[in-house]
Parts: structure tokens; C-alpha cells; sequence
């Protein structure tokens, strides 16, 4: 048993800490310790730890007598785990050695890494439409200067690409106030039924133009939700208009709105609203992504219809803050259905 000064030291510590003595034995160990790395008093430091990173912080500590960190990599099922590891000389009567803590730092090191790609997407998307930008304007400054064909013609081509960049703009500021405000419940009581049509009204004219139909299978009762009501808007807009623009040719998209008496993942009852289309589907190894941001499943396609790569990360959102339900399911040629369920009011 670890004498009493070791023992409340390590009580003292809030994350696994384990106390070494003299040959670096372990000597203690909190109950964090033991739940992570088992029953280890009395046994050498390496038996528990083989890493080097953190045996050669273990020795610089005792031989400087400095506050020493490095890294552990751990394994927690199939999923990696890491840690920062501090260690420091302690003299404390009997007590003395290393005392070396463990603090879990995964979700930390998952942010750091997901902030970094966030960054490096935006940089690459604006990049695109940037460089195109550019090169058209030392044309027209150069060798196209007189030309008013080509200055006609690449006027136009900069301007898609300036409302490209709007685009992502845009959405990358919906995205941010979205994240913001999701853990902020909407509360207004919203008759859904109106709402789905009027987003189908308005468009309506997309499919007519791409010689398709946009068809709607919904009861004439009102069914009643708490929600925002322009972000719903943004939510079946989105998924509408995907759905018309990468359904088959000509799209044939149908919205069906159906109430439930019980859905079993909200718990209560819920009303289930399936926008279908006839598309080429989508293979399964791209659903679990597809709400992840800047996620294609044909990038140059999305590209080319004016997409962002965040309509259905803001969709996703979205549906959480309305404590709903998000579930995509496709098979290739035969189209796919996005289904959004959300809690109803009685």
C-alpha cells in the first residue's frame, strides 16, 4: 500500500496520476489510474508504459528536476486515444519521486484537426474561382484588351465566378450562425403544411424549367411543430433543390408529409417529411459523409450546378436544433430519399 503523503497527492490529482519511487516502480496510483491502466502498484514503470516519448520525459524529470510533457497514444476499443502526459519531481517527506498525470486531449487534437481542414477547404474553394478571376483580368488588361468578343465572353465566365465566391460566403456565414444558435431550442408554434408548399411554390419553376414535376403527397390537416420558421424554409428548400437538380433527367421529385403517431427516436409523436427523387442514387460508402462539410459525392457535378459543399451541413443543423432526425437512404439507380422527422405538437 502507498503510505499516506503518496496517497493524497494522488487523491489530490483530477486525472489518472500515477506515483513512481526509487528505480521507477510505481508506488501508487489514483482510481483513475487503475481504471485505465489496471492493477500496476509495485510493478516497474515499463511494464505499464513502453513508449519512449514518455519513459524519456519520466528520465529528464528525475535527472533536471523540471516539469516535463510528452505524448501517449493509447488504444479504447478501435477508436485511438490521446494523452498529455506531465510529469514532475516531488519531495515530499517519505515521498519523493515522479508524480506523472495523464490528461485526455482526443477531442481536443479531433478539433485542432477538423479547424485545419475547415481552413484548408475554404482556402481551396476560394482559390479556384480566384485564380480564374485573376487570369481573366490579365487578359482582358493584355492580349484580349480590344477584343469585345472575348471581353463579352469573359465577363460573363468572371462573373459566375464572383457569385461562386458570394455563394460560399453566404453559406459559410449561415453555417457559423446556425452552429450558434443550436443548442437554442426554437419555440414558436409553426403549421407545417403551409410552409412545405410554399417552399414547393416557390420552386416549382426550377423543375418546370428542367421539363421535370415537383409533386406533393400531403394531408390537408394542419400539423403544428416548434421551429424556426426560415430555417425550415432553408431546410426543404435545400433538400428540394438538390433533389431537382441531381434527380434524373427530367426530375421527377415528390414531397411526402406524413404525421406519426410515435416515432421511437424522438419518443413522442413526430411528423416525417420525404423528399424523393429519381436519380442516379448515391453509393452507400458516401451517406455516412454527406453532411460533413465540403463532402461531394461528384464534385465537379456540384461545382457545375452552383453547389458549396455546405447545404447539407447547415441542413444537419439545423434539424439538431429542432431535436430532429436527419436519415438518408439511396441505392444506385434508383434514386434517394431524404427524410427529416420532427417532434409534433398536439
Amino acid at each position: 500500500m502507498p503510505d499516506a503523503t503518496i496517497r493524497s497527492i494522488l487523491d489530490a490529482v483530477p486525472l489518472p496520476a500515477i506515483f513512481l519511487g526509487e528505480g521507477d516502480r510505481i508506488m501508487g496510483l489514483n482510481a483513475r489510474a487503475e481504471a485505465l491502466f489496471g492493477t500496476a502498484e509495485g510493478r516497474p514503470f515499463i511494464t505499464v508504459i513502453r513508449q519512449p516519448t514518455v519513459l524519456d520525459a519520466v528520465a529528464a524529470a528525475r535527472a533536471q528536476r523540471l516539469p516535463q510533457a510528452a505524448r501517449y497514444l493509447a488504444k479504447d476499443g478501435m477508436q485511438d486515444v490521446i494523452y498529455a502526459v506531465h510529469c514532475a519531481h516531488v519531495e515530499a517527506g517519505p515521498a519523493t519521486g515522479i508524480l506523472i498525470s495523464f490528461e485526455d486531449v482526443t477531442n481536443q487534437q479531433q478539433i485542432g484537426q477538423m479547424r485545419r481542414d475547415f481552413v484548408a477547404n475554404v482556402s481551396h474553394e476560394l482559390r479556384t474561382p480566384l485564380t480564374a478571376l485573376i487570369g481573366f483580368i490579365e487578359t482582358l488588361q493584355g492580349p484580349a484588351k480590344d477584343d469585345a468578343t472575348a471581353r463579352a465572353r469573359f465577363l460573363g465566365i468572371m462573373a459566375n465566378e464572383a457569385q461562386r465566391m458570394n455563394r460560399l460566403v453566404r453559406d459559410l456565414l449561415s453555417l457559423s450562425q446556425v452552429e450558434e444558435m443550436e443548442r437554442v431550442r426554437p419555440d414558436t408554434r409553426l403549421e407545417l403544411t403551409d410552409l412545405l408548399r410554399s417552399v414547393m411554390r416557390t420552386l416549382a419553376p426550377l423543375a418546370e424549367k428542367s421539363g421535370g414535376t415537383l409533386t406533393a403527397q400531403m394531408d390537408t390537416a394542419p400539423f403544428f411543430v416548434e421551429g424556426d420558421a426560415d430555417q425550415l424554409r432553408q431546410v426543404f428548400g435545400n433538400l428540394i433543390e438538390n433533389a431537382i437538380k441531381y434527380g434524373g433527367r427530367p426530375p421527377a421529385v415528390q414531397v411526402h408529409l406524413t404525421p406519426l403517431e410515435r416515432d421511437p427516436s424522438l419518443r413522442g409523436p413526430a411528423i416525417s417529411i420525404d423528399v424523393i427523387d429519381n436519380g442516379p442514387g448515391i453509393d452507400p460508402v458516401h451517406i455516412p459523409r454527406l453532411t460533413e462539410r465540403f463532402y461531394r459525392v461528384d464534385g465537379h457535378r456540384s461545382r457545375e450546378m452552383g453547389g458549396t459543399g455546405l447545404g447539407l451541413a447547415i441542413v444537419k443543423h439545423i434539424v439538431n436544433r429542432h431535436r430532429g432526425r436527419l436519415r438518408i437512404e439511396s441505392t444506385l439507380g434508383q434514386g434517394s430519399r431524404f427524410t427529416v422527422v420532427l417532434p409534433r405538437v398536439l
